[in-house]
């Protein structure tokens, strides 16, 4: 008897072939990093934890309670009522003021940025390198230390006291052009400008319609610190304002809080969590302005990671 071996199938394109299970790899975890975020999430929540919990409490809670958890008698109402009735309604004054000098500021700080930056990354002029190294240096120098000569520039022409004095030095932001001028180095093609002053447009058309939309992400990151750096201002608003119902809600809630430390009782006689209260509710226009622009950030930063 005979065998006869088996020869071995010639594999062809169209055989298939078994897929080759690959591992599946996992999610690779770091205890030290993750200790390290949770510790920077608790960094960040904490305050407003406190913030939120110590707004529901009266003067004697804010003192006696633990800061970390409610009273017996939570009245976060009855305080956000008495902080926006105390002194005839002075705190909406002080909200609306800063809503002004906050997007005013904003707007205007973001639309010269963004002209300045794009003016630098694609025009070439003389002493172009000398003024964007002087926009550097600026970066460097602390608002608090040009306040004083601010006040002394603006009470020659007669400003102070008005709103001009917040808010046109809040227009000047060194780093916001610097950043802008980064940006529109590459989110500006050159051949898209060509392309639109081979067909007649002007400069000041090609900024505003073609520039101005592709700029869009870093022109909603240059307002976003703007508006945040106008919003918390206190410093610059302290010398420049003598009148109170020009505050914005930082100094107005400093004025607060110095009738608290000396006993001013006011009309409610409990300033202290007015001051708390005031502080949470001026935290809730910064939050809605993140969350409502947060899509520009993330449109942005899509545009930047898919490769052309």
């Amino acid at each position: 008897m005979t065998t006869t071996l088996r020869q071995p199938r010639p594999t062809t394109a169209k055989t298939r072939t078994a897929p080759v299970r690959q591992p599946r790899a996992g999610r690779r975890r770091s205890t030290p990093l993750t200790i390290a975020m949770l510790a920077a999430l608790g960094y960040f929540l904490l305050p407003l934890c406190w913030l939120l919990i110590a707004s529901t409490k009266n003067t004697q809670d804010l003192f006696n309670s633990f800061g970390l958890w409610f009273s017996h008698t939570p009245r976060l109402f009855a305080n956000i009522r008495a902080t926006f009735t105390q002194d005839d309604g002075v705190f909406v004054h002080w909200l609306l003021n800063t809503t002004g000098y906050a997007v005013v500021s904003a707007v205007g700080a973001a639309l010269l940025a963004a002209a300045g930056g794009y003016g630098f990354a694609k025009f070439r002029f003389r002493g172009d390198r000398a003024a964007f190294n002087l926009v550097l240096g600026a970066v460097m120098v602390p608002a608090t230390a040009l306040a004083i000569p601010t006040y002394l520039l603006f009470a020659e022409v007669g400003l102070v006291n008005t709103p001009w004095a917040v808010i046109l030095p809040s227009l000047v932001n060194p780093f916001g052009l610097y950043l802008m001028r980064v940006y529109a180095a590459d989110a500006v093609p050159d051949s898209l400008l060509e392309a639109a002053r081979i067909d007649g447009a002007g400069e000041a058309r090609i900024f505003f319609r073609i520039a101005l939309r592709l700029l869009a992400p870093g022109f909603v990151t240059v307002l976003l610190f703007t508006l945040v750096a106008t919003w918390n201002n206190y410093f610059l608003p302290l010398i420049m304002l003598n009148d109170p119902k020009l505050y914005p809600v930082t100094v107005g809630l400093s004025s607060w809080a110095a009738q608290a430390q000396n006993g001013g009782a006011g009309a409610s006689g409990d300033m202290l969590p007015l001051v708390v209260t005031g502080s949470l509710i001026s935290v809730v226009p910064l939050v809605v302005a993140f969350l409502l622009l947060q899509r520009y950030w993330q449109s942005g930063l899509a545009t930047g990671g898919v490769k052309q």
